[in-house]
């Protein structure tokens, strides 16, 4: 019989991590669907490792979240076993990889975020957050920069790589904001100097961004209107595609491990 899905608790800390880890496993599955399909092999095998680095912050933020629940779940049930409107994930990772240059620029914008907020959560309350940031920071240090030469190297390119990455961009820009927001749960985690408040990311971010793009001799977007939805459950139609398969083995054959 097929795994039935799980319920879960909406509190704050919990609703935190778990969408921070959702963020990780969404991003990382994306990625691991490039395994013996990039460009070269080094990229593959460096495609696969920030797959694997990003799997493993999910990891460590289901099994916190898991322990904050309090109900015995552990990282597969809460990875697997949730339906799609469970999953809190920023829509901007779970857009599909297109191209080579879509998945460049997908990851450019989302470690472009992941550098400072990681280098900054260092400082939590939080003890274990704080210890996950240490680790997730070194990680992320190096997603955005080899994803920052691959997008100078793409944009500054031929004719039709530059048209290629900035396409990318353009198209990816209004999932970005969804990055800076934060609700009132996550607001009074902020007030208690447990997590830091993404809108301040926003310029390190920005700035980050169009260095990068500016030595890629790339257009920063100048549009403003923003897609919501992702951490409120609503989703793009992608995800349940990457959902069916992600959940499969875990739905087909509850309970079974590596």
């Amino acid at each position: 019989m097929p795994a039935a899905s799980i319920e879960i608790t909406d509190t704050p800390l919990f609703t935190y991590a778990l969408r921070r880890a959702d963020d990780a496993l969404i991003l990382g599955h994306r990625l691991s669907e490039w395994c013996g399909h990039a460009p070269m092999l080094e990229e593959d095998m460096a495609l696969s490792n920030i797959a694997l680095d990003l799997i493993g912050q999910a990891r460590e933020l289901y099994s916190y979240a898991g322990r904050v629940e309090g109900r015995g779940r552990g990282e597969d049930q809460l990875a697997y076993l949730r339906e799609e409107r469970d999953y809190q994930n920023l829509l901007l990772v779970e857009q599909p990889n297109g191209d080579f240059a879509r998945t460049i620029a997908r990851q450019l914008l989302y470690s472009a975020y992941a550098d400072p907020y990681w280098r900054a959560m260092m400082r939590s309350a939080d003890p274990t957050l704080a210890a996950i940031a240490a680790k997730s920071e070194k990680e992320s240090a190096y997603h955005l920069r080899h994803t920052s030469e691959w997008m100078i190297r793409l944009g500054d390119g031929t004719d039709e790589s530059h048209r290629r990455a900035q396409d990318a961009i353009d198209a990816l820009w209004p999932f970005t904001g969804e990055l800076f927001e934060a609700d009132d749960g996550e607001r009074s985690l902020i007030e208690a100097g447990v997590v830091i408040d993404p809108a301040s990311l926003r310029e390190p971010w920005q700035a980050t961004i169009a260095a990068v793009l500016g030595e890629a001799t790339l257009t920063l977007p100048s549009g403003t209107w923003v897609q919501r939805g992702g951490r409120s459950g609503r989703h793009s139609e992608h995800l349940g595609h990457l959902l069916s398969e992600l959940q499969y083995m875990q739905r087909t054959y509850p309970g079974q491990t590596w």
